[in-house]
């Protein structure tokens, strides 16, 4: 089995326990996450569990390995991006449909609109267009007015001389 984990653990031991419908990851006695189990299929064929989260970071650095990945399949987390990739790759050329797939994933992962975006995308390939990556980072984009505005007051430098100053001497009793 092929299981995909955050690469923040990678050069990490991992302990594993296998379950009858889950496999739980621990480092060390910290449970990490828990991840459904996989079942292998066919004579030989190693089954994948994939999530695209693990990944994505590595698949933007290197959009073009896209179509090239064997778990290409178990990467897309709803149909929706999974006809993105199909689509994408018959009307665009390679290297522009692989980007758009790629940062229509990292846009659900970076923004947590994973099945927002997947409505926006059905709809746009159902109305027979290529949705715009730039139109869906403005769609998804977090709204300015529903930010806080910090303002942060600097003390000035003479405030922590005088707090030196007032200190004891080593050795002397407070």
């Amino acid at each position: 089995m092929f299981y995909t984990v955050p690469s923040r653990l990678i050069g990490h031991r991992l302990r594993v326990r296998v379950h009858d419908d889950r496999v739980e990851v621990f480092l060390g006695a910290t449970q990490l996450m828990t991840l459904p189990r996989g079942r292998g299929y066919g004579d030989h064929r190693r089954a994948h569990v994939v999530d695209y989260r693990h990944v994505i970071h590595a698949l933007r650095a290197k959009p073009l390995a896209l179509p090239g990945l064997v778990y290409r399949d178990q990467l897309f987390p709803r149909d929706a991006y999974r006809r993105l990739y199909d689509a994408a790759m018959d009307a665009l050329p390679e290297r522009t449909a692989c980007r758009l797939v790629v940062d229509a994933l990292a846009l659900a992962h970076e923004r947590g609109c994973e099945a927002d975006l997947a409505a926006v995308i059905a709809e746009t390939l159902n109305a027979g267009a290529i949705p715009d990556i730039v139109e869906l980072r403005a769609r998804f984009a977090p709204n300015p007015e529903a930010l806080p505005v910090v303002t942060v007051k600097l003390t000035a430098l003479s405030a922590c001389d005088a707090l030196t100053a007032a200190a004891p001497a080593e050795g002397e009793a407070a």
